[in-house]
């Protein structure tokens, strides 16, 4: 069965080269750059399997769409730029005698400071559809937290696992608060909301990430991880609140 693998890159020159590695046993890859202006695109080039398309980024899940009708195959494996699929995982989705009538659901182990974070919500088992055939289905056109649409197809779970390190650093941390909680606000513009809002929700999030999610258990991780999703609602719901402060910054005031 051939399958292509589908990658959004931009600025991933830490993680892309340890991402290719592990997908060199797929006949083709390509990867959507949205505008690097780093090494990127110069370590993509080392893999021959490698196929680069410089494209402006419209949204995750637009893009993912966009991506999947350029490949050169029906059969489409969309992965992170700082996601590693295991060998146990490249073998299983290699030999696996795929029906474009399913979905094919994976799971990840996500990591922060070097540790698997199996607390926090969502950090695992952390079930992704990321398997999928571009006849039957696509991405919806989400800005932010995309997924593959799926209610109409069955669902089959892999046992191999991806390696997910979605923050190298304090500042990638901060860097992504900034995108999704913009991408969210955008996106929901429809939706209202308020200082009180992003504070309850904030709050909310922090009390289910840490306590009900047992991000307890992975120590300081753990609650740095929670702090951040609490973070990320409070920001999401505050700009949802105050659409006009995600335009022009405000001149300085002068007397």
């Amino acid at each position: 069965m051939k399958i292509s693998v589908t990658i959004l890159a931009k600025n991933s020159s830490e993680t892309i080269g340890p991402v290719l590695e592990s997908l060199k046993d797929f006949s083709e890859v390509l990867l959507i750059d949205t505008g690097s202006s780093d090494r990127t695109k110069e370590i993509a080039n080392q893999f021959s399997n490698v196929r680069i398309i410089d494209l402006p980024f419209q949204g995750f899940g637009n893009t993912h769409n966009i991506a999947s009708q350029l490949a050169s195959n029906d059969w489409i494996l969309s992965i992170d730029s700082d996601e590693i699929v295991t060998p146990e995982l490249s073998n299983e989705i290699l030999h696996c005698q795929l029906d474009p009538k399913n979905v094919y659901v994976l799971n990840r182990q996500n990591y922060f400071n070097g540790k698997w974070m199996k607390g926090c919500s969502g950090w695992y088992p952390d079930p992704i559809v990321r398997l999928y055939h571009r006849e039957s289905t696509q991405f919806n056109n989400a800005d932010v937290h995309e997924k593959v649409l799926s209610d109409h197809l069955g669902k089959v779970r892999l046992k191999g696992d991806l390696i997910h390190t979605p923050y190298l650093s304090i500042e990638s941390l901060l860097a992504k608060m900034q995108l999704y909680s913009t991408l969210f606000a955008k996106q929901n513009k429809s939706k209202t909301s308020s200082l009180g809002k992003a504070l309850l929700h904030a709050f909310s999030a922090f009390m289910k990430n840490y306590f009900f999610k047992r991000g307890f258990l992975g120590g300081k991780e753990g609650f740095i991880i929670s702090l951040y999703n609490a973070h990320v609602t409070y920001y999401k719901y505050l700009k949802l609140a105050y659409p006009e402060l995600l335009k022009a910054p405000q001149k300085p005031f002068q007397e």
